[in-house]
C-alpha cells in the first residue's frame, strides 16, 4: 500500500531546500507519495517578523544551514535574487513581491498535477544552489522540463488564476496549522507533523511503523 504524506515548505526558507531533496529521494526509493503543499514565507504574511527578531537570528540561520549543507554534501550559496526584496539593513519587507508570489504560484500549479515535489526541488536547487539569475531566461524553464512539467503552462496558469491559486495557497497554510505547527518545512503524515530538515529519519522510522516499503522493480 502506497504510503501518503503532505510536505508545507516556502520557496523562501533555505531549510525547505535543504529537506526537499532527501525527501523526493524517499519518494524514488520507497512506496511513498508526498504531496508538496506551498505556502509563503514569512515575509509575505507576517512582514514585521524579521524587524522582531532577535538581532542574533539571521547570523546564525545562515551560519546552521550552511553547515547542515556541508554535512549533507547538499550545494548551497545564497539567493541571487532574493526571493523576497527586503532591506536587509531595516529588515523592511517590500510591499510588493513578484518573485515569491510568482515561484508559490508556480509551484501550487506544478502541485495541481501531482508534480509538486519534483518542481519544488528542482526550483529551490536554483534558488538555494548558487545559481545567478535563476528567475530569469531558462532556468525555471529547465527546472519545470526537468520535474515533466512546461513553463509556459504553468506561467499561463498563474498569470490567469492568481487568486485561485492563492486561495488553494493560503487552504495549505491553514492545513498546516490545523496539523498542528505553523513553520516549514513541515511533513505530516497520518495527521502528525514533522517540523524540520532534521526531522526526516524520524519520519521514516515513524513511516516504517506504517508499513514503509520499497518500491519494486517495473
Amino acid at each position: 500500500m502506497t504510503l501518503t504524506a503532505d510536505l508545507f515548505f516556502s520557496f523562501r526558507s533555505p531549510y525547505s531546500y535543504l529537506a526537499v531533496g532527501r525527501y523526493r529521494a524517499m519518494t524514488e526509493e520507497y512506496d511513498l507519495d508526498i504531496a508538496l503543499r506551498p505556502v509563503y514565507p514569512l515575509a509575505v504574511r507576517q512582514p514585521d517578523f524579521f524587524e522582531r527578531n532577535h538581532p542574533n537570528w539571521l547570523g546564525y540561520t545562515m551560519r546552521d544551514v550552511i553547515r547542515v549543507a556541508q554535512f549533507h554534501g547538499i550545494p548551497f550559496g545564497a539567493p541571487r535574487p532574493d526571493p523576497i526584496i527586503q532591506n536587509m539593513m531595516t529588515r523592511e519587507i517590500a510591499a510588493v513581491q513578484p518573485n515569491i508570489r510568482r515561484i508559490t504560484r508556480l509551484g501550487q500549479a506544478a502541485a495541481r498535477r501531482g508534480k509538486g515535489l519534483a518542481f519544488a526541488a528542482e526550483a529551490a536547487a536554483l534558488i538555494w544552489g548558487g545559481a545567478e539569475g535563476w528567475n530569469e531566461g531558462e532556468h525555471l524553464a529547465g527546472a519545470a522540463a526537468r520535474a515533466g512539467l512546461d513553463l509556459a503552462e504553468l506561467d499561463a496558469e498563474v498569470s490567469t488564476q492568481p487568486e485561485e491559486l492563492d486561495t488553494e495557497i493560503a487552504a495549505n497554510q491553514d492545513a498546516l496549522e490545523a496539523a498542528g505547527h505553523w513553520g516549514v518545512p513541515t511533513l505530516v503524515v497520518d495527521g502528525e507533523p514533522f517540523f524540520g530538515q532534521d526531522r526526516i529519519d524520524m519520519v521514516k522510522w515513524r513511516m516504517g511503523q506504517k508499513g514503509l516499503a520499497l518500491r519494486q522493480e517495473a
